[in-house]
This record gives C-alpha cells, sequence and structure tokens, in this order.
C-alpha cells in the first residue's frame, strides 16, 4: 500500500545522496546514483527506484564496491574504447563511459565504448537517453547475476542481462526501450515480496522447478525467458557483449546488488551514432514525428485506448509525477527511515 503523502523528487534524491555521502561516495558521484534511482520512481518504474538504495549503501559499506570510481581508459583506439571501472559504482561508471561514447561519435561518427568491472546501474533508459539528448542513436547492453536456466535447464545460470536502445523523436520525447530477457525485471519481483503479494502465474519456477506464485520462492528459484527460447538467446548474446568481449565476468560469475560478499564483475557495451554524420538531425527528427504519427494513426483494438510508442508512458510518469510529487511504499519508506537513522540524517519531507 502505497503512503497518501507524496515526497517532491528533488527532496528524495537530496535524501538519497546524503545516504551515499556517508557511505563514502564524493558528492558529485552521490548525486548522480541517487539521480537514477529518484529518476526510475519518477519513470513509474519503483522496482528499480529508491527502494534499492539500501542494496547500494550495503555493498559500499562492506567494500565490495568502490565508493570512489576511478575509471581508467585501457584501450584508446579512435571510435573504439575500453574502460576498466575497478569495482567503482556501476551508475557512475556507465555514465562515464556513456558521455565517452558520445564524444567518440562525434568525432568518429560512430563510436563503441566496453565497460568492465563495472557494476549494477539500475536502469539502463537512464544512460542511452543521454545521448538521444545529444543527438546520437545509442544502445546498451550490460549482464547481471544469474535469474533463468538456459533453455531446457533447469539451473540457473544465465542472467536477466538488460538492453537498451534510444534515439530522439522530434517534437515528441525520445524513443527509448529498456527490456530485461526474462519475462519480468527481477527487480518487480523483488517489489512484490516488499509489498507482500503474489507475482503473477508464469513469471516464476521455484527452486524445485515447480510453477509459482510466491515471490521468496521466485528469488530461490528461477525467472523464465521471454518468448521461451528467444529469450534466453538474446540473454546470452548480451552476455557475450557485456561480460565476454569486454573482458568482464560472464555468466554465474556476475553478482547481483542483492547481497553484500562479492564484488558484481558486471560489464556493459555500448554503441552511440552520430545522426548528424547520416543525415541532418532536423530531418531525422521529421522522419521520426512521421513515424509516430503512423502508428498513432492506426485503428485501436479491442479494449486500447491509445497506441504508446517505447519511451512515452515513461515520459508521461515523469511529468505527472515531478508536478504531484512521489507516493512510496510503506515497506521502501521504513527502508528509508532506517538508513537515516544508521547515516545519522534527518527523516522527512
Amino acid at each position: 500500500m502505497a503512503s497518501p503523502a507524496r515526497i517532491p523528487a528533488d527532496r528524495l534524491r537530496d535524501f538519497a545522496s546524503a545516504v551515499y555521502a556517508a557511505a563514502g561516495m564524493p558528492e558529485p558521484e552521490a548525486y548522480l546514483a541517487a539521480d537514477t534511482l529518484v529518476q526510475a520512481d519518477l519513470w513509474g518504474h519503483q522496482s528499480h527506484g529508491v527502494m534499492r538504495l539500501s542494496w547500494y549503501t550495503a555493498r559500499l559499506k562492506a567494500r565490495v564496491c568502490a565508493p570512489a570510481a576511478q575509471p581508467e581508459t585501457v584501450v584508446d583506439a579512435g571510435g573504439l574504447a575500453v574502460i576498466d571501472g575497478h569495482d567503482g559504482m556501476g551508475q557512475v561508471l556507465t555514465a562515464h563511459a556513456m558521455r565517452e561514447a558520445i564524444r567518440r561519435a562525434k568525432l568518429h561518427g560512430v563510436s563503441a565504448v566496453a565497460l568492465r568491472n563495472s557494476g549494477h546501474f539500475g536502469t539502463a533508459l537512464y544512460f542511452t537517453l543521454m545521448a538521444a539528448h545529444a543527438g546520437c542513436v545509442a544502445f546498451l547492453a550490460t549482464n547481471a547475476s544469474p535469474a533463468m536456466a538456459p533453455w531446457g535447464g533447469r539451473t540457473k545460470t544465465v542472467g536477466t542481462n538488460p538492453w537498451s536502445w534510444a534515439c530522439p523523436a522530434g517534437a515528441h520525447a525520445p524513443m527509448a526501450l529498456d527490456i530485461a530477457n526474462t519475462g519480468v525485471a527481477r527487480g518487480k519481483v523483488y517489489l512484490a515480496k516488499q509489498k507482500g503479494q503474489p507475482i503473477p502465474d508464469g513469471w516464476a519456477l521455484d527452486a524445485a522447478g515447480r510453477p509459482t506464485t510466491d515471490p521468496a520462492a521466485a528469488i530461490d528459484g528461477i525467472i523464465l525467458p521471454m518468448a521461451q527460447h528467444k529469450g534466453y538467446a538474446i540473454a546470452l548474446m548480451m552476455d557475450m557483449l557485456s561480460g565476454v568481449l569486454t573482458g568482464s565476468a560472464f555468466g554465474p560469475r556476475v553478482t547481483g546488488p542483492y547481497q553484500t560478499e562479492h564484488r558484481s564483475g558486471a560489464g556493459q557495451l555500448m554503441i552511440a551514432i552520430d545522426i548528424a554524420q547520416i543525415q541532418p538531425l532536423p530531418e531525422f527528427n521529421a522522419r521520426m514525428d512521421q513515424l509516430i504519427a503512423e502508428l498513432k494513426a492506426v485503428p485501436l483494438a479491442q479494449g486500447f485506448e491509445e497506441v504508446f510508442y517505447p519511451g512515452e508512458i515513461e515520459a508521461r510518469n515523469d511529468a505527472r509525477n515531478r508536478a504531484e510529487g512521489l507516493a512510496l511504499p510503506d515497506d521502501t519508506l521504513a527502508d528509508l527511515r532506517r538508513l537515516a537513522g544508521e547515516a545519522g540524517i534527518p527523516f522527512g519531507w
């Protein structure tokens, strides 16, 4: 159940930033990491929002994640770069790498930046949108800790391994996609557990391989891939790009943000394309306006009120939640109150 009180996004971001700073993060990096969480809540994705603040903070305190990120460029080949993150915060490292991808795309037309020894970064959308706002088309792949079994198996060795695309969309908010390769992001299972709610049929199997609607049993068991074998295959290719190719950890060697015993080992690969070096940006934007207009002109199927393009719902949620404030689940508020006490930070809005 959500609290009736709505929290201004900037106040929540300042609070999360203070919690991170108390755990040793430099203030600019703490602010960025906090902003990624609050932005997820603004988009309506509470599974990746401030609910995760305690997870990341625990990893900082355990020193399996370095509070001060020290990204090092270990390969510099013009449009191609490899960055070693040295186990810093995934959000900070990925933002750094995406800025580098944008810079190199502006110089070379297209760039690819591989990031190794990084960490979990929350929503991939946050980072591909950086490129979209800079006039680029961007792709980002990451790997994650095991959540599903290879198709035909029953031991989880494959991560959700999300990926994202984003680009400008003319007069509209950017067109943007951010999806995991499981039928549902694992964070949504954790959110259901926190709320004490069952999960839908078809999301997961328990440890014995039986279908379950119990989120705790799902976490101990296996999250099912989207589109059956297709989701598994896409996830595996994302692990190849993010882990094997970048020189980072892959498969069962990647550790998630939910525990504090091991370094993450997650890797990311990002590609940026400078649109203006293919066609004038105003022309691209006009063509995107046409594409979206044609989508929205399609006759509606029964039970639907509107056709959306990817990223549109998030943009609308963002505008509404910035105006009205954020309503957080009671369990999330209790977790934030506990963090405030541990860090000696005032709690209240």
